[in-house]
């Protein structure tokens, strides 16, 4: 495991902490332009979410309205009512994607698809890299502001679906994340950054909870007219 990784668990509350932890739980408010584009706008605007950390596992309730919820797996999504009856599902729903672009239009199991697995990988960011299967390795730093941030190349297995193979992680002299870059391969590729700041500590686990995400011009910088997705996490817990 590199240096930089074993710095950047140290500082979001390190590796015992989180073995502890089988659940995290927040209250977000969630929206940027991709919500409209994709024909759903104010869809999370405020909506509790829930995933698991030994596995990809993410919930969102409600969901479209009072009285169902939504599930990500990789293998599937769901909307399931809180009685546990089972109201629509989708076997194998990154197939579905094919042929999207940017502007093409989701159904409800794409969008439950699109933010399971985002929202997971920021809530598990960075212990997730230990687990079977990632790649990690240092590239050159990259300097914004004031600062110097050290930059991390993760490869993602095949068993984690997330927005693309590998994707960038930028982290502060702290230890902290600053920014994370990647394609959003389900949408015909795209070039994203998204900053992370307004650090606050839950149950011995630091959390960022407020990210903007950005696309990326000309020299790695973000356009910063436009936020394609916000998301501010009011409260989190953790299990």
């Amino acid at each position: 495991m590199s240096d930089l990784l074993d710095m950047a668990i140290d500082a979001h509350g390190g590796q015992k902490r989180w073995d502890n932890i089988h659940e995290v739980r927040a209250h977000a408010k969630i929206g940027g332009v991709v919500w409209q584009v994709k024909g759903w706008p104010d869809v999370y605007g405020d909506v509790h979410v829930r995933i698991l950390t030994k596995q990809p596992h993410t919930e969102y309730a409600p969901f479209l309205k009072e009285g169902q919820y939504c599930i990500w797996e990789p293998s599937q999504t769901a909307v399931v009512a809180t009685n546990g009856d089972v109201l629509s599902k989708l076997e194998e729903p990154r197939s579905s994607f094919a042929g999207h672009s940017l502007m093409t239009a989701w159904n409800e199991q794409q969008l439950i698809y699109f933010s399971g697995y985002a929202m997971w990988t920021y809530l598990t960011t960075p212990f997730l890299f230990t687990l079977p299967g990632f790649e990690v390795r240092e590239v050159e730093p990259w300097e914004e502001g004031e600062e110097t941030w050290r930059r991390l190349e993760v490869t993602f297995p095949k068993s984690v679906p997330s927005h693309s193979t590998k994707q960038v992680f930028y982290f502060g002299p702290d230890g902290l994340l600053r920014r994370h870059d990647y394609s959003v391969e389900i949408m015909g590729g795209t070039s994203s950054a998204n900053y992370a700041s307004e650090y606050r500590e839950f149950g011995g686990i630091v959390f960022p909870t407020r990210r903007r995400v950005y696309s990326v011009g000309t020299e790695n910088r973000p356009n910063l007219e436009r936020v394609a997705v916000s998301i501010d996490l009011l409260d989190i817990e953790v299990a």
